[in-house]
């Protein structure tokens, strides 16, 4: 993507569809050159003009709203013209390709086109114009996209703040001292004879140790951030009939799969995402684990296990009707050992036992008892995935971000750490000490593009949407 930045670009902006308003939105140097043929007159800048957007034989494909942004006062820092249109698919195919059209035109003073170079733009290209020209850093380009993408309320309010810079600002603040630090630590190296003195009077474990506070509390609304992003995948496991598809409807306010008093009902998986606080929970149902002869079941045993393997966590749900049922329990035996063979350590498995409103004396079984079908006991296993999840902060104080944010701040932490220990060094290390925090700095300057790979940036902008 990064070679062709320089060609003007052209696209549809809004999405695909019918609408009220369809935006066509240009870029470039130059594209100022094609108003007089677009609209038949000058536009003010940065004024809205309605207008007609004329063909090629000046008649009136549409009329709109049209509104020109010379650079470097726009969204990409380049000229940029926004033509809003009628939202209609093939109104604004006609607009677009008459844009195309229109800078192939010759100039007839020059006999050269109007705009040379003109082409379709690619996913992202606007957004990647903006962050190349220096108007948005990575962390906030990436924050557009995660603002189109937001499935909460507040998965869209944490990403406003990080395309606002809220991020970015605790990344300059960690940057910055880090920078003050290095500094230290490089005048201490240009005179080492002074060094235990010098480090000593410039409080070097304090800056250091104060560095390491900011960078927790930092990591803590990253991880918050990222979990409001991605939320957390939830398989529901167990036999055939124990509710399984009941606690999906029950969980998505919904009747979202079906439920019948015969085993084997559930066929393949069903997802529905939920949000939880805010915090999106895709819960799985999937078929009942038995053993069978029905070859189109067993295809769907095999679904539910690559999707428990692949789960954040799992509710393995039992039948408190049947726990005293001996070929019940061998059944429930028989997963759990499976279950503890497949599944990675780090996956947590929730008990619960389902049917609630079924028995007389529930008893004590270890776990979670609750009724898919009356509610009771949901807002215990809510509460339960959110501790899970590792969710602790209030939507309000926290940034969107992203897996690669959360590791490149885990990278800092043990940068940090080896600094710490270098320091307690001293003349044996300082060296060492000064690479650990080059490295810490140039972790942190990955997160808002300041040091990135062009294939990096390439992956991530060719995620976005056409015309962002």
């Amino acid at each position: 993507m990064l070679a062709h930045h320089q060609d003007p670009i052209a696209a549809i902006a809004t999405a695909p569809g019918r609408g009220a308003v369809g935006i066509v939105r240009l870029s470039g140097k130059g594209i100022g050159t094609l108003i007089q043929v677009l609209c038949g007159h000058p536009l003010k800048p940065r004024e809205a003009t309605y207008t007609p957007f004329l063909d090629c034989a000046g008649l009136a494909i549409d009329r709109g709203i049209a509104i020109y942004f010379p650079a470097p006062y726009s969204f990409t820092g380049e000229d940029v013209l926004e033509l809003q249109a009628h939202g209609g698919p093939v109104v604004l195919q006609l607009l677009l390709a008459r844009c195309l059209q229109a800078a192939a035109q010759s100039d007839p003073v020059t006999r050269m086109p109007l705009l040379s170079g003109l082409r379709l733009a690619k996913p992202g290209e606007f957004s990647e114009r903006a962050f190349l020209n220096n108007k948005i850093d990575l962390a906030q380009a990436e924050a557009i996209a995660d603002l189109i993408d937001a499935s909460t309320e507040a998965a869209a309010r944490s990403a406003s703040r990080s395309l606002s810079g809220e991020f970015s600002r605790e990344i300059h603040k960690l940057r910055d001292g880090l920078i003050q630090l290095r500094l230290l630590v490089e005048a201490t190296l240009d005179f080492p004879e002074e060094e235990l003195d010098y480090l000593r009077r410039a409080d070097a474990h304090g800056q250091l140790s104060h560095l390491e506070q900011i960078l927790h509390l930092v990591q803590q609304k990253t991880k918050q951030g990222a979990l409001l992003r991605e939320g957390i995948k939830v398989v529901i496991a167990g036999q055939p009939n124990a509710g399984k598809s009941s606690l999906l409807n029950a969980l998505a306010g919904a009747e979202l799969a079906i439920v019948t008093p015969v085993p084997g009902t559930t066929r393949d998986k069903v997802q529905q995402t939920i949000q939880i606080e805010g915090v999106p929970v895709h819960v799985i149902d999937t078929a009942g684990l038995r053993d069978t002869a029905d070859e189109v079941e067993k295809v769907g045993i095999e679904r539910a296990w690559d999707a428990i393997e692949s789960a954040d966590v799992v509710l393995f749900l039992h039948d408190l009707t049947r726990r005293h049922a001996i070929d019940y329990i061998a059944g429930d035996v028989h997963v759990a050992k499976v279950l503890a063979q497949k599944l990675s350590p780090r996956i947590p498995i929730i008990e619960i036992w389902n049917k609630l409103d079924a028995v007389a004396e529930p008893g004590s079984p270890a776990g979670l008892s609750l009724s898919a079908k009356t509610g009771a006991g949901l807002k215990a296993l809510r509460a339960r995935l959110l501790e899970l999840a590792g969710w602790q902060s209030a939507p309000e104080g926290v940034f969107i971000a992203r897996e690669r944010h959360v590791q490149a701040l885990h990278r800092v932490e043990g940068h940090l750490a080896q600094a710490s220990v270098h320091l307690a060094e001293r003349a044996q290390a300082l060296d060492l000490l000064a690479e650990e925090l080059r490295l810490a700095q140039n972790a942190l300057n990955e997160i808002t593009g300041e040091f990135t790979s062009d294939d990096l940036l390439g992956v991530i902008f060719s995620k976005f949407c056409i015309g962002k």
